[in-house]
């Protein structure tokens, strides 16, 4: 009698979280415990182009579609028409944080368009608030004031930590770009607006975030990786603030785990 052996297929479990600004996903083993892949790149106009690039490139790479299960995330997520499963940035940030190891800290992701609170209890979101009615204290905002100030992003941080601190009256961004095109006509130092800047989106995020946390906070999203944020925010919340250097990939890691 002829005996067969099976062989055995790997599963691709893929994340892909659409960002407003920029485009990050992820590609986990069998097991769901292991990163095998990850790349971040820009959004771009159009989120269904976006998450055509990230399917070609994946299928080239030789993750391939049938062998994958997909799950979309992100403020794009519905444009993401090939993904098995769709889920709210809620639900993937909370879980791809505990992933890369928040445990209880309370989550908050600076998006860019919107900044999210997510308290948690283990792996599952109990609670969460979410600033999506004004650009105000999100990634949108930093990026429109280092335009306005002739700075990429690299350059306007750098300059924020030289400067004095100076407070913005303004709470809406269309308004407060006004407030910073008054100071530079009154010659106020870059370094002192950038440093305002800052310090009014950290003072709105930590509002935000009035949920304390007795294990502290954990950074997710654009700007986890960024020391003077988590410094800033360290300061403002009167916690501990910590993230991982996968931290940007939360969305993504949670959206494939899920």
């Amino acid at each position: 009698m002829l005996s067969f052996k099976m062989r055995e297929v790997n599963m691709y479990y893929i994340g892909i979280d659409i960002g407003s600004t920029a485009s990050k996903f992820v590609v986990l083993n069998n097991e769901k415990n292991e990163i095998l892949y990850k790349e971040v790149i820009s959004s771009g106009w159009n989120s269904k182009e976006t998450g055509r690039k990230i399917i070609e490139k994946l299928e080239g790479l030789g993750y391939s579609r049938k062998q994958s299960h997909i799950t979309a995330t992100g403020y794009g997520r519905i444009a993401v028409d090939f993904a098995d499963k769709v889920i709210t940035e809620i639900t993937a940030h909370g879980k791809g944080a505990h992933f890369l190891g928040s445990k209880d800290k309370t989550v908050i992701d600076i998006g860019g368009q919107d900044t999210k609170i997510i308290v948690q209890n283990e792996d599952r979101v109990i609670d969460f608030l979410m600033n999506d009615k004004c650009s105000a204290g999100t990634g949108k905002f930093l990026e429109v004031m280092a335009n306005r100030l002739g700075l990429d992003l690299d350059e306007f941080f750098q300059m924020a930590k030289k400067g004095k601190d100076i407070e913005l009256s303004s709470t809406c961004t269309v308004f407060a770009e006004s407030e910073v095109v008054s100071l530079m006509g009154k010659g106020t130092k870059r370094e002192d607006i950038a440093s305002g800047v800052v310090n009014s989106i950290v003072s709105k995020v930590s509002k935000l975030a009035q949920k304390k946390s007795d294990d502290g906070y954990f950074l997710t999203g654009g700007f986890s990786n960024n020391e003077y944020i988590m410094k800033c925010l360290e300061e403002k919340l009167d916690g501990d603030v910590q993230s991982h250097p996968d931290g940007r990939f939360a969305g993504a890691i949670g959206a494939a785990i899920l």
